[in-house]
């Protein structure tokens, strides 16, 4: 008997070493690859604990928040101007666009297919690598053929590619709604305005009739010797000085109609008979604190903080770039020369073209690209710490500015009873013949002053109003949660 050999055939011994060097050659590209160098934490993101925000939520503005001023003109007026204005138009243009990049980019990450048909009439040069009989002939040619192309993901590339397009169109969103607030506050802002330089026009008029008297009984005095002509002479100075004044509310209010009228997209005097009244206006009671919950009420800052899921998910993206890239290809089809043959069996083609990129040396490209990602990221919750910052801020601010107002028109409304009852005295006076009309003007003009800063105070107390409604995010809600949803399916 022959004892059985162990070692194997000759063929298994050949292809030993062949095997032993595929695995060292692989096993040194992996060595080689580029590296993403240590990992980087960005810079840390503001938390609401942080801004000594109450924990209760804050008393918000309603999604059409000016309707509860009372006036049906300023509806219609921001109803205009949410439809018309062109700058919102713009910023729902980029929504949309947004929207379709990530669209794209969801249809980009899974299997492609195609098909593509092709004639060709051709004559082959006689003198070429051809060989007859095609050469020095015309021919035609045909080729269909169906392909479908897939690149598996890996190593998460797709995803985070989805996820930073979806990011970006989300505040795309939040900030199409931001610049909806915006333009309802500048509408109101400056229909307010308006009727501010209205009443204050008004008080102008009076004032005019009451130098006008006072010129004439100056004049009477100088007559009588009671007075020279100095008194008589600053009397009549006077007058063009209130015409002055008029004059130039008169311009406000013809540029506060104009501005008005543009920001509705129309023409410059569509609303040059507008006319709203400072006393016809409700104002709301305020809230008095800011809770926890505004960050989420202000698409500015749901904004920002998409903008930084988005630069976190392309930070993700440009490390997959070290990963190797896998490419899945095939194709089937007929190709032939001569059309009578195309749809003969024996034209068909297929085959499989798979792919692998897998990145070695490249000179630091990819740890550059890395590394201005880290600081895109870094950028974008800068820019978001700086949101949040601004939003309590101006929400504070409103907050504050309305109280004090409250005070202030306290004070001013004693002032105001106090200017009336020495009016109404003098007035008095002159009706029981104990004092002079100059006595009554000059008594007039405490009231006249004091109602001049009443309509400044009112005005002041409305805009610090829409201020602190726009603060608080004009009645928004996040919506951008539906192009999340809709992606999923």
């Amino acid at each position: 008997m022959h004892a059985t050999s162990s070692r194997p055939p000759p063929s298994a011994r050949r292809a030993q070493p062949a095997l032993a060097a595929l695995a060292g050659a692989a096993a040194l590209l992996l060595a080689a690859c580029a590296s993403p160098g240590p990992d980087k934490a960005p810079i840390a993101a503001l938390a609401p604990s942080q801004l000594d925000l109450a924990p209760t939520a804050t008393a918000g503005a309603n999604a059409q928040w000016w309707m509860a001023l009372g006036d049906s003109a300023l509806d219609a007026l921001i109803a205009q101007s949410l439809q018309g204005n062109p700058s919102l138009a713009v910023a729902r243009a980029r929504t949309e666009r947004a929207l379709a990049l990530a669209d794209a980019t969801r249809a980009a990450s899974g299997p492609q297919a195609t098909f593509s048909a092709e004639a060709t009439r051709q004559r082959y040069t006689a003198n070429g690598l051809v060989p007859a009989p095609i050469a020095g002939h015309v021919w035609n040619s045909g080729t269909l053929q169906a392909g479908l192309n897939w690149s598996p993901d890996f190593f998460g590339q797709h995803a985070a590619e989805q996820a930073a397009a979806l990011g970006q169109a989300r505040a795309a969103q939040a900030d199409a709604a931001a610049a909806e607030a915006t333009l309802s506050l500048q509408v109101a802002r400056g229909y307010v305005a308006l009727a501010r330089t209205l009443a204050q026009r008004e008080v102008a008029e009076r004032t005019l009739a009451q130098r006008q008297e006072m010129l004439e009984l100056t004049r009477q005095r100088v007559s009588a010797g009671l007075d020279s002509q100095v008194e008589k002479t600053q009397a009549q100075a006077a007058l063009p000085d209130i015409r002055a004044q008029i004059e130039a509310l008169d311009e406000q209010a013809l540029l506060a109609r104009r501005q008005l009228a543009v920001l509705a997209g129309q023409a410059p005097d569509a609303q040059a008979r507008l006319s709203p009244r400072l006393s016809a206006l409700v104002l709301q009671p305020q809230p008095t604190e800011l809770g926890a919950d505004l960050l989420g009420r202000r698409p500015d800052v749901v904004a920002a903080r998409w903008r930084v899921e988005a630069a976190t998910q392309d930070v993700a993206v440009a490390r997959t770039q070290f990963y190797p890239n896998i490419n899945l290809g095939a194709f089937v089809g007929l190709s032939a020369l001569g059309l009578d043959q195309l749809l003969n069996a024996s034209s068909r083609q297929m085959g499989v073209t798979p792919a692998l990129r897998l990145p070695l040396f490249d000179g630091g490209r990819l740890r550059a690209q890395l590394g201005g990602k880290r600081a895109d990221l870094d950028t974008a919750i800068a820019q978001y710490n700086a949101s949040v910052l601004d939003a309590v801020k101006e929400a504070g601010d409103a907050i504050g500015s309305g109280q004090s107002l409250v005070r202030q028109q306290h004070e001013q409304g004693e002032a105001m009873a106090g200017a009336e009852t020495a009016y109404a005295l003098a007035m008095q006076r002159y009706g029981a013949g104990l004092g002079s009309y100059l006595v009554v003007l000059n008594a007039e003009n405490q009231v006249l002053a004091q109602r001049r800063l009443a309509v400044d105070l009112r005005a002041r107390q409305f805009d610090t109003y829409l201020a602190l409604m726009k603060a608080l995010g004009g009645g928004w809600n996040d919506t951008t949660a539906a192009i999340q949803q809709a992606a999923a399916h």
